[in-house]
């Protein structure tokens, strides 16, 4: 195992304490699993069809409100 130091807010410092209280860990052990579980889950994937569409309007992006509207978003 190799010792890693980091810097926390005093607020998430706390936090972390009282979770591990709950489970009945250490700090340490707690944010072990905890970053175990994160690195462990597989990245969101990138959608391949973002960008392959050519809409013929340049202006889209600025006019993104206007458009949404226009097809029934938010009604």
């Amino acid at each position: 195992m190799k010792k890693t130091s980091v810097y926390l807010e005093e607020q998430l410092d706390e936090a972390l304490a009282l979770r591990a209280a709950e489970e009945g860990v250490t700090k340490a052990e707690f944010i072990r699993r905890t970053l175990t579980g994160a690195v462990g889950r597989p990245s969101r994937p990138v959608s391949k069809a973002i960008g392959i569409v050519r809409s013929g309007r340049p202006d889209q992006a600025e006019r993104t409100s206007e458009l949404l509207s226009e097809a029934g978003f938010g009604t």
